[in-house]
């Protein structure tokens, strides 16, 4: 009998000058706890003077995750963060009412060729916390719990998963881990969270004897343990959690649970409400074409 209940491929997004792998959302599966949002960023190579420009931008009712496997990305934002995030750590920003960040390579890192890989998660907070004034929190490596045993080692970077919590301060039940497991292991995800699923970012692996395709998100079903073995050497991330009561509608860059609340936002960007940000270019992307209402 099978373990997963359907599995998302990914897709190309265009995020200015850099192709990504997109995940979440999906036409089927809109989110996987109060995960709405994954990008696969890179692996990319820039020669040098060249870098990752994502231009200043908004956020409302969420939270961001970025998580870096290599590279260097400096990131800035309306409370006049200014933060580089390298691999291992835990960017972790609380959109709330609203923030604009930009995330760039840094002018010293582009002196010479550089390299950028990761993730990017957008989770969508409880109601009662969309309209919580803007946050950002940064993890160092070293603050991140670790479970290694032979042939797997585990990071649990947001949440809590295998008995061990994440420093992240979040808002509702979910968990994020990253794993690394050599080939002819296993690890067996308990059903602590109603919806689970995994993303395998390289390597061979089966799920209850079913073959995984890297780049693609399986969505396991609620009940029971689910076995993931390697069959070669890989790396992949564990996450879900919690599924939030509301639905959310998002558009663009916003998420809420109000559609009123993303037409506010949409010309509060449009007439500069959100604020200038420290340090940063006077580029801030405008407002996509509106061809469409929010999708839910």
């Amino acid at each position: 009998m099978s373990l997963i209940e359907l599995t998302i491929p990914s897709r190309e997004a265009d995020i200015g000058d850099l192709l990504v792998r997109r995940l979440l959302p999906y036409m089927k599966r809109r989110t996987l706890g109060p995960f709405i949002f994954l990008d696969h960023i890179g692996p990319k190579h820039y020669d040098a003077g060249h870098g990752l420009d994502v231009r200043p931008h908004p956020h409302i009712g969420l939270a961001t995750l970025t998580y870096l496997f290599d590279g260097e990305i400096l990131h800035r934002d309306t409370l006049g963060s200014h933060q580089a995030i390298t691999p291992g750590a835990v960017n972790w920003m609380i959109a709330g009412s609203g923030i604009a960040h930009s995330e760039r390579i840094d002018h010293a890192e582009r002196v010479h060729a550089n390299d950028v890989h990761g993730l990017q998660f957008w989770i969508a907070l409880p109601k009662e916390f969309e309209e919580k004034g803007a946050e950002f929190e940064h993890y160092e490596a070293n603050k991140i719990p670790v479970l290694e045993s032979p042939g797997v080692r585990m990071k649990v970077i947001a949440g809590s998963a295998f008995g061990e919590e994440a420093p992240v301060k979040i808002h509702s039940p979910l968990f994020y881990v990253e794993v690394h497991m050599n080939a002819g292991r296993h690890i067996d995800l308990p059903p602590q969270y109603r919806e689970r699923g995994l993303y395998l970012i390289d390597g061979n692996i089966r799920v209850g004897g079913e073959d995984v395709m890297p780049h693609t998100l399986p969505v396991f079903l609620p009940d029971g343990t689910v076995r993931i073995e390697a069959v070669t050497d890989a790396h992949f991330v564990l996450l879900g959690g919690e599924p939030l009561p509301e639905k959310r509608f998002i558009w663009w860059n916003f998420v809420s649970s109000s559609q009123e609340r993303i037409e506010q936002a949409k010309d509060d960007w449009a007439k500069g409400l959100f604020g200038d940000i420290p340090g940063d270019k006077n580029d801030a992307l405008p407002l996509p074409p509106d061809r469409v209402k929010s999708s839910k």
